[in-house]
């Protein structure tokens, strides 16, 4: 992660607004309660008076509450947010009223907001080499293309085919989009077994837990997987012979880096050069390979009650805590 300031000796806490506008996913849930936790121990103890606000999932249902989080002239408002574009002109409202502007996940254009998500670009670099190395750059495999027309998705796609040009022995043969659900992919692969006799690797931007459905369906062989980082997938990965997998972490703990970053702003006066902030979070894998992993990356090795839990959530996302305060996998769940 970028360079940030550091804390002063200042104890002076801080009124923060977290606006989101969707709850109806397990990553949107799990983010609002590891803010939470966050601003209750470690370094953001005692500095955080913490209020979240859920708007309707619509941009003017946030442009409204937003409007009426900025008459409350908090410190800092975080924003996870329901358009890149249609907030700005409500977010300069709020730069221009002295309130420090985070925006985080899904981020705004705004100039004067900061933006901090994930490098999905060298995540998906990493998950690509990954199974470049362990397919030893040969084989035939299947790609997701995700959510149709959703940014991302097309992100994900285009630096996995990327990755795959440098190594010729490697084909695509079918594409399925899996929608980021379970249902959907496992949809789309069983129809793409049916009509290719062999698939040595399978890229999914989803659960990969319906890709291992449907090779296991199809009583087929299993192959490398990539996929999110899930609890239930590393489970999965963990507990089914032959399972060889690279999950990607995109942890819902960038709202307490988020919380962070704008009290580090507030404590100094001291603003980062870059108002991207770019959070890389290690990997999950069964198999440590030598990959041409991207710079400041890392993966951590899948294991049944130390990275993942089966006693806990399936839609648990992975890792749960930054690393600058202790978030246990209950507190992040809810359990």
């Amino acid at each position: 992660m970028a360079a940030m300031p550091g804390h002063t000796a200042t104890h002076k806490t801080y009124t923060i607004y977290l606006s989101n506008n969707f709850v109806g996913n397990d990553w949107r849930q799990q983010m609002e309660r590891v803010a939470n936790v966050a601003v209750n121990k470690g370094p953001l103890k005692g500095r955080v008076d913490l209020k979240i606000e859920n708007a309707e999932n619509t941009v003017q249902a946030q442009i409204n509450s937003l409007n009426n989080i900025i008459r409350q002239k908090p410190a800092a408002i975080l924003i996870d947010a329901s358009s890149a574009e249609a907030l700005n002109p409500t977010i300069k409202k709020a730069c221009d009223a002295g309130i420090v502007v985070v925006s985080f996940d899904q981020t705004v254009s705004a100039e004067c907001a900061y933006k901090l998500h994930s490098d999905f670009d060298i995540m998906a670099n990493n998950q690509a080499e990954w199974m470049a190395s362990i397919l030893g750059g040969k084989g035939k495999v299947f790609m997701d293309r995700g959510l149709a027309g959703a940014p991302i998705s097309e992100q994900f796609e285009k630096n996995f085919g990327a990755v795959l040009k440098k190594y010729p022995g490697i084909e695509i043969v079918g594409y399925f989009n899996g929608n980021y659900a379970a249902g959907p992919e496992q949809e789309g692969v069983a129809s793409l077994l049916a009509a290719h006799p062999q698939v040595d690797g399978i890229f999914s931007q989803g659960y990969g837990t319906g890709a291992i459905k449907a090779l296991q369906n199809a009583d087929r062989p299993m192959v490398p997987i990539v996929a999110a980082a899930f609890n239930g997938t590393g489970v999965t990965c963990a507990e089914t012979k032959g399972a060889k997998c690279w999950l990607g972490a995109n942890p819902p703990s960038l709202s307490a880096e988020a919380i962070k970053l704008a009290v580090d702003i507030l404590d100094t006066g001291k603003k980062p050069a870059d108002t991207t902030v770019l959070f890389n979070s290690p990997g999950l894998t069964t198999d440590m390979v030598d990959a041409k992993y991207a710079p400041n990356s890392s993966a951590v090795k899948i294991e049944l009650g130390k990275t993942v839990f089966p006693d806990l959530a399936p839609g648990l996302s992975l890792p749960v805590s930054p690393s600058w305060v202790e978030i246990t996998p209950k507190e992040a769940s809810g359990t």
